[in-house]
């Protein structure tokens, strides 16, 4: 099949399911065309049925903001014309649903009906789309795709309870390639460039925004520290960096934390990791934290959104309350105590990723796209 990809390029999770899945469904011998206005972190051309189309936003004196929507959807237009697209998959609600819409009405005016595939991933619901300024448009663009999916139960229940859906949602969680992560582990490991063998590595990835609730990484650590000997990596970064960065120097910690960036070889830098820290406000589904447990990292959460859905308590790791800094570092040392337990929680972390597989979720996607163009013919 012929399918076009929408979603935003950048380290979010939203962005790195929808590369990872067109790269898989490329692949499987599929034609992908990637439409966005950067090219996405972690796409990888090892396939010659991948292809990208920039969206360009020319500078006009009259806008203060560009209208991204409006150049993006005359995008999706001029690629499903010219490379003859049978399905749109759009990831994020504001404003690839809606701009999805407006280029599905162009296209009927030109006798093509292209479908479309609504994947919601979070934010774009729980924060952003309910606010009162988008509400009506996210609704209305959810309501009139073709296909709509959320990443978790919780994020199909919020879609429920913050809009009017008169659609059908359907739950297909979050997904990893568990041969990337086997290819990381085969590899020799060398901790020793990052800690000492007797000390632990704790880590952290994520955009660093308010909702990740970062100074309660920094939090947890310090008080897990003064317990065991311990290294953190910190690797992303955001608005709350700088503030990190403050609080590890109050906390007496600098030394024994490492601020990394950005990285597009997460599967190395979890191979080092014991316990991942998850202290967010809010995650849909908590991608990060599956990606963790794919590396044989025990995860320490809270228990928001769909993250009870992804790390099971006393399983995987532990559960927390939102802010509860002094349960979350108590639960972490007792996966550290001792080297028995931590493997157990690290075994039983990788083999609950089984059921996220990549070869378990594509063809759930690939079903649907099938059903999409039976209608069309």
């Amino acid at each position: 099949m012929k399918i076009g990809i929408v979603c935003y390029p950048t380290f979010g999770g939203s962005g790195v399911v929808a590369t990872e899945l067109g790269m898989a469904l490329a692949d499987n011998g599929h034609e992908v065309h990637f439409i966005t206005y950067h090219l996405p972190v972690r796409l990888d051309f090892i396939s010659h049925n991948l292809h990208f189309h920039e969206v360009m936003l020319e500078e006009y004196p009259l806008f203060q903001y560009q209208p991204y929507e409006l150049a993006l959807s005359t995008r999706m237009v001029e690629v499903v014309e010219r490379y003859q697209l049978e399905i749109l998959h759009v990831h994020y609600a504001i404003p690839h649903a809606y701009a999805a819409y407006m280029a599905k009405q162009m296209l009927k005016e030109k006798g093509i009906d292209i479908k479309v595939v609504t994947t919601l991933h979070g934010t774009d619901i729980t924060l952003v789309g309910s606010h009162p300024t988008y509400k009506t448009a996210v609704e209305f663009s959810i309501n009139n795709s073709d296909v709509v999916t959320t990443v978790s139960k919780s994020l199909k229940e919020d879609t429920l309870r913050l809009f009017t859906i008169t659609n059908d949602i359907q739950v297909i969680h979050n997904f990893i390639d568990e041969n990337k992560f086997v290819k990381a582990h085969e590899k020799e490991c060398q901790r020793i460039a990052l800690a000492q063998p007797e000390e632990r590595i704790l880590t952290h990835i994520s955009n660093f925004r308010p909702v990740k609730r970062i100074n309660d990484v920094i939090r947890t650590f310090a008080l897990v520290r003064k317990e065991i000997p311990s290294k953190l990596l910190m690797v992303g970064e955001g608005p709350d960096r700088r503030n990190a960065e403050l609080l590890v120097k109050k906390m007496g910690v600098k030394d024994d934390v490492l601020f990394l960036g950005n990285s597009t070889e997460v599967n190395e830098l979890l191979c080092y990791t014991d316990v991942f820290l998850l202290p967010s406000e809010t995650e849909s589904f908590g991608f990060a934290a599956l990606e963790a447990m794919a590396a044989e990292a025990a995860v320490i959460s809270t228990n928001t959104g769909g993250l009870p859905e992804v790390n099971i308590h006393g399983v995987t790791g532990f559960l927390s309350n939102i802010g509860d800094v002094e349960d979350m570092a108590a639960n972490t040392l007792k996966i550290l105590k001792d080297d028995t337990t931590l493997n157990e929680f690290k075994q039983r972390a990788k083999a609950h990723t089984q059921q996220f597989s990549l070869k378990n979720i594509l063809p759930v996607y690939e079903e649907i796209y099938e059903s999409l163009k039976e209608k069309v013919s």
